[in-house]
């Protein structure tokens, strides 16, 4: 784990439950495996999940799922996480923490024909794009969707700290390429901000949910390109450029992403991280360099 992170317990669960919700209480509570660092769920009976943040970075996302999310849902084309109740600190809890609906699915994997999953997930994106901005939580920092050049200095210095663990020439080049690419000339858009292959739920190929809207927010639409590099293969990666209909500026500021996340992660974490996860992310960086004009 890493610092600041907690362990939740089916028991705190039927206890938060049983307090605060009690037309639940006598539900099964189900942990589900922990594929992220940020919430623990667990399945409330058929149909509920409890969402509890397991960090402090995790927490704002209570606010922003139960302000945003029954405003953003009813124009999007597959179903989200709206949150049916918010609970409350309690007991040895200490964080507000969600009950949301259970959406069915699986998510998708690397090397599947993901071609139909690719062009339904970009109709997302434009949904979630065409939506009236509302005032809605600007990007800030260095935060998904923010204008690619406030990333600059902190991925130059991520190149220079890997020093000769990559391909520090090439990796340079492709950034400094980035960075001459216009920036986003519309308003700040909706944004999902992580539309990693975990957040998506598929069925027979296609594109049935997406959950976990803790990167939402408006910004440059750009960082959505994200699973064209994480997911999708050349034929995919293909299909969801068309879908999308993003200018080429754009699409080099969406490949520009997925390589700026990845050295900062592996800069910072190279230490803790294992000697396999070290070498799938270079290899991850490689691939986006050599590949990003194709």
């Amino acid at each position: 784990m890493r610092p600041g992170e907690i362990v939740v317990s089916v028991e705190q669960v039927h206890a938060l439950i049983d307090k605060q919700f009690p037309q639940w209480s006598g539900l099964p509570v189900v942990a589900q495996p922990l594929n992220g660092t940020d919430n623990a769920l667990f399945r409330l009976g058929d149909s509920l999940t409890a969402r509890l943040p397991r960090a402090p970075w995790a927490v704002e996302q209570v606010a922003t799922d139960a302000a945003w999310l029954p405003r953003l849902a009813p124009h999007l084309p597959v179903p989200v996480p709206v949150p049916v109740a918010v609970g409350q600190p309690a007991g040895d809890y200490p964080w507000p923490w969600t009950v949301v609906p259970w959406l069915d699915g699986c998510n998708p994997q690397a090397g599947q024909d993901l071609v139909d999953l690719a062009v339904d997930l970009a109709g997302f994106v434009r949904a979630m794009i065409a939506i009236d901005p509302m005032d809605g939580p600007l990007k800030e920092g260095i935060q998904r969707g923010v204008p690619l050049v406030q990333r600059d200095q902190l991925t130059r210095r991520s190149i220079a700290a890997l020093g000769n663990r990559i391909d520090g020439r090439a990796v340079t080049a492709a950034w400094d390429e980035a960075m001459t690419a216009d920036e986003w000339p519309g308003p700040p858009v909706w944004l999902h901000g992580d539309l990693l292959e975990g957040n998506l739920l598929i069925d027979g190929g296609r594109l049935i949910g997406v959950i976990d809207f803790g990167g939402l927010g408006r910004g440059d639409p750009a960082v959505e390109v994200w699973p064209g590099w994480s997911l999708f293969d050349s034929r995919a990666r293909a299909a969801y450029r068309e879908a999308l209909g993003f200018d080429d500026a754009t699409w080099v500021r969406g490949w520009a992403w997925p390589l700026s996340g990845s050295l900062y992660w592996l800069a910072d974490l190279w230490d803790s991280i294992s000697e396999e996860d070290r070498d799938d992310t270079v290899r991850h960086i490689d691939y986006i360099v050599r590949h990003r004009h194709s």
